[in-house]
């Protein structure tokens, strides 16, 4: 859900997304890109490289 407002709102993921599909790229196949790189960035910012149980 994040994915799809994250490339109808203006800024780097847009951009990104329509880069994508002037390539030609299918937009499903794009929107799960967007995704994978929202899912980056949370785990960037909480500091969290892999799995965790609980410990931290």
């Amino acid at each position: 859900m994040s994915a799809l407002v994250s490339v109808r709102e203006p800024g780097e993921l847009r951009q990104y997304f329509e880069r994508k599909r002037a390539e030609g790229k299918k937009p499903i196949l794009v929107v799960n890109a967007v995704r994978n790189k929202l899912v980056h960035r949370v785990c960037a910012a909480s500091g969290t490289t892999g799995p965790t149980n609980g410990d931290r």
